[in-house]
């Protein structure tokens, strides 16, 4: 099936490839469906693109890269929804907020992206009671929020 995408143009995305947010995304409950896109020449950043909804994609990256000390539980009501059986079948992204200049740009430590790579279903999870926040500068370790 061929898609519209913010960043990418038309693409063809195989029906494999499509991730499944049962209740969408904070903000965008209708919005289920999303493609993991590639960014040429990048190995760290990739797009989270909604299948309906050209103008809707989030720039995303793995949290582990950056802040090797993040930790959190996957709460059971996400394990159930998601159908998690493995820690091997888990894959974790965080929303980025781009800015300009670029050095500038902040990272969702709050509401990680839950992945069964196994099934294809992913959840937006929302941390409550943890020491993270919606908007930790990406390229600096400190862990404090930016404030705005």
């Amino acid at each position: 099936m061929n898609i519209q995408t913010k960043y990418h143009g038309e693409i063809k995305v195989n029906e494999q490839e499509i991730w499944h947010f049962e209740k969408g995304l904070p903000g965008f409950p209708d919005e289920k469906q999303f493609v993991l896109l590639p960014l040429p020449n990048n190995d760290v950043f990739m797009i989270l693109q909604a299948v309906q909804t050209p103008y809707i994609a989030f720039v995303i990256t793995n949290p582990f890269l950056t802040f090797k000390d993040y930790e959190f539980k996957i709460d059971d009501s996400t394990l159930e929804q998601l159908k998690l059986e493995s820690e091997k079948d888990v894959a974790v992204y965080s929303i980025l907020t781009v800015k300009d200049p670029f050095v500038d740009t902040t990272i969702n430590l709050q509401a990680p992206l839950i992945f069964n790579v196994k099934n294809h279903q992913a959840k937006q999870m929302i941390l409550n009671d943890s020491p993270y926040h919606t908007k930790h500068l990406l390229f600096q370790h400190a862990q404090e929020p930016v404030k705005e």
